[in-house]
Order: structure tokens, then C-alpha cells, then sequence
């Protein structure tokens, strides 16, 4: 293996690596949020970018090259040259057992890389989603508290009404207790139609992580199905 493949085949195993630790089920998305938050990726960031399309633009032409290869040496060569010269028929197919290897190794590293990015992004959206969820929450129970408090003053303003123990003076503060009542019911009603709806796009965030992580199960099956397959082309041939 060449050393421009060498780098690409690591470059494979960090992004297995990088995404296995995301599938972590006990590290929570505000804690990886928190990582991503640190300085050094603040100071990087302008930089990601960048280097992201650098990092698709060497793959694309890894993954072209390694293709024509494969057509290359896929053109099989029946005559007197394969029959007396059976060294130059192993060789082409070594050479086409290559390009089939650095196809899959560049074609799995660019789809990972896209995959990456976009599991980065979901973590964010999702952290947020949680920390504004949180936030709602926080909200709809502070109001909550307060129109209970509210209702319950204003029934014990009808108790002492009823029992005559407040003057006629007290209707005008009443009739504001009542307003403050009702628009604090109107505040808590939003807030609970907005702690819904964060509810709802956390949970649809989550079915589309779980969506992703299934797919990224299938394509390790499949690659790990690959590798057995050119493990054993490799015996046959060596056989």
C-alpha cells in the first residue's frame, strides 16, 4: 500500500473511530455540545470549513483515480501472452485486487466524512432543542405556580365577599385580580403550546439520530462484509 492510501486508510479508521464515540449511548448531546463549545475549536473554526472541502476534493480524486484503475485492469487479456507469461496475469490481478481496495477505502472515507458533518450538526440541534425545552419548562412552571397563587387569592377574595367582610370598595382591585388571572392563564397557555412544540421537533431530531445511526450499522455491516470478501480473494490467491 502507497503512502498516499496508507493516510487514507487511517483517515478511514479515525472516522469509524470518531463515530462510534457519538453512538456512545451515556454521553448526552449537551456534553458533546460542551466539547465542541471548548477554545480550541472556537480558534479552528474558521478554518473548518476549509478544510472540509479540501478534505472532499482529495477523496473525489481518490475515489476517480482509484475507479479508473479498477477499469483499467479490469479489461481481462485472454491469449499467448497469459499463457506464456502466467506471472503477468497474477500481476494484473494483484493490481486489480488493489484498485478494488483503494475504491472502497476512498468511497467509504468521502461518505463518512459527509456523515460526520452531519452528525456534528444534529448534536448541536439537539442540544439546543434540549436546553430550550429546559427553558420552556422552567417558564410554564413559574407561571403555573403564579396562577395558582392568583386563583387561589381570588377565591378566597370570593369567600370573604360572599361572608361580607370586604366593603364595595374592594370590587375595582378585584376586577384587576381577575385581568391579571385571566392574562397570566393566557401566558401560561403559550408556554405550554411552545413547550409542545419543542417537544415535539426534540422527538422527530431523535428519530432522525436513530434513523442515522441504523444506517451507519448497515454500512458497517457492509464494509465488514467487503473486507471479509477481499480477505478471501486474497487466500484464494495466495493459494
Amino acid at each position: 500500500m502507497t503512502l498516499q492510501w496508507m493516510v487514507v486508510a487511517i483517515f478511514l479508521y479515525v472516522e469509524v473511530g470518531v463515530l462510534l464515540l457519538f453512538c456512545l449511548p451515556f454521553i448526552s448531546a449537551k456534553r458533546w455540545q460542551s466539547v465542541f463549545n471548548l477554545g480550541i475549536w472556537n480558534r479552528l473554526a474558521r478554518f473548518w470549513n476549509k478544510f472540509f472541502l479540501a478534505m472532499i476534493i482529495v477523496l473525489i480524486v481518490l475515489f476517480i483515480d482509484a475507479v479508473r484503475e479498477m477499469r483499467k485492469y479490469s479489461v481481462s487479456e485472454h491469449g499467448k501472452d497469459s499463457m506464456v507469461y502466467p506471472n503477468a496475469f497474477d500481476h494484473r490481478h494483484m493490481k486489480l485486487f488493489r484498485s478494488h481496495r483503494n475504491l472502497y477505502i476512498s468511497g467509504f472515507s468521502l461518505f463518512l466524512w459527509l456523515v460526520l458533518r452531519r452528525v456534528i450538526t444534529l448534536i448541536n440541534q439537539l442540544a439546543q432543542a434540549l436546553d430550550t425545552s429546559s427553558a420552556l419548562k422552567i417558564q410554564a412552571d413559574g407561571a403555573n405556580i403564579a396562577a395558582t397563587k392568583y386563583m387561589e387569592d381570588n377565591r378566597q377574595l370570593k369567600q370573604a365577599l360572599q361572608e361580607g367582610k370586604v366593603e364595595e370598595r374592594s370590587a375595582e382591585p378585584k376586577q384587576e385580580l381577575r385581568s391579571e388571572v385571566e392574562k397570566l392563564s393566557e401566558e401560561l397557555g403559550s408556554a405550554r403550546d411552545a413547550l409542545k412544540l419543542s417537544h415535539t421537533e426534540m422527538e422527530a431530531m431523535r428519530k432522525q439520530m436513530d434513523g442515522l445511526a441504523k444506517e451507519y450499522d448497515r454500512l458497517l455491516t457492509e464494509h465488514q462484509k467487503l473486507q471479509n470478501l477481499q480477505e478471501d480473494a486474497g487466500d484464494k490467491k495466495d493459494q
